[in-house]
């Protein structure tokens, strides 16, 4: 078994779990990351995997590797540059155990991150949002648990995994309703509820029942829905709104698009960036600033109207009086 077997195994045991503790989405995302280049690995050199050395993995390869995602996959860049952050992290490890092969280890590292095109989100106007909402068939369970999931996605804003991740406990409907959730880098936070949502959730528990613990929104076998689940469930609602709200033809609707709808409907109702990024779970308030406010154009149109055109007189324009403007007409 030659060095790089060792040193994935103590990359994911020793660093991932047991010094960064990262979650179960970063772990499956690394996983996938490592799996699909020790497989292109194995067709460029012809060795199995577990007999790869960590000098196999070079600069050269690692950047073949990175086209082929692109080229062969049909990765986006995004994902591409997601790979790479797998590839630089384990690298920056194996610096540490490895010195021996510093300057092959510098190299990788030295392998930029592409540039990728900057898009305005997608979100649903309050209109849309509304068609979609009534799209569940109520008279079902299906359907009410559809509604309440659609609902508390809306208004709270939450991540498909932490909506996916929610118990019934997580939610709080006495005196300042509100629903808790561990988001992004384990981050706790409570989000407020409406009455609206307060109605809809309490109904929906009273018919759910289980344990505190159970999922809030579980599948047909009672287990946590998955994230294509959800991404299936808001394809479905969003096809059967269209009719009664053309307009969401052009909108490429996701669960993400909800988080989206709710950070541009507290935008435009007047809240601070500074409060939206607290409500959203965001790092660092920049992100809610550069997304959010440069995809509202009724708050561009805002501003534009409070500036005058060049060459106009500064001050107010009042009309003329009506009896001088006649006398002088004659």
């Amino acid at each position: 078994m030659s060095t790089l077997a060792p040193l994935l195994e103590a990359f994911f045991t020793e660093r991932l779990i047991g010094q960064r503790q990262a979650s179960q989405h970063t772990i499956a995302a690394y996983r996938d990351a490592f799996c699909l280049l020790l497989r292109f690995a194995q067709r460029h050199t012809g060795r199995a995997p577990h007999q790869l050395a960590l000098e196999d993995l070079d600069a050269g390869l690692i950047g073949a590797f990175l086209n082929h995602l692109e080229t062969e996959r049909g990765a986006s860049v995004r994902t591409r540059n997601a790979r790479l952050t797998a590839i630089r992290s384990l690298f920056h490890f194996a610096a540490y155990r490895h010195p021996e092969h510093a300057a092959a280890i510098q190299r990788v590292l030295a392998i930029p991150p592409k540039r990728t095109d900057r898009v305005l989100v997608t979100y649903l106007t309050e209109h849309e949002a509304a068609a979609l909402l009534a799209a569940p068939d109520r008279s079902t369970r299906i359907g009410r648990r559809d509604h309440a999931l659609l609902l508390l996605a809306l208004e709270t804003g939450l991540r498909v995994s932490e909506l996916t991740g929610l118990t019934c406990r997580a939610v709080q409907l006495g005196t300042g309703a509100h629903v808790r959730c561990t988001g992004k880098g384990r981050k706790e936070r409570i989000t407020p509820l409406r009455r609206e949502a307060r109605a809809a959730l309490r109904a929906w528990l009273d018919e759910r029942g289980g344990a505190a613990g159970d999922p809030l929104f579980p599948g047909p076998q009672g287990r946590q829905l998955s994230r294509d689940a959800v991404r299936r469930l808001v394809e479905r609602h969003v096809a059967a709104a269209t009719p009664a709200c053309p307009s969401l033809t052009a909108k490429d609707a996701t669960p993400h698009t909800l988080r989206h709808s709710c950070a541009m409907n507290l935008l435009r109702h007047g809240v601070d960036t500074a409060t939206i990024a607290l409500w959203l779970g965001h790092e660092d308030v920049r992100t809610t600033y550069s997304v959010y406010l440069h995809a509202d154009l009724g708050l561009k149109e805002a501003a534009i109207a409070k500036t005058a055109p060049p060459g106009t007189r500064p001050g107010r324009y009042r009309p003329p009086d009506q009896l001088l403007a006649f006398l002088e007409s004659l």
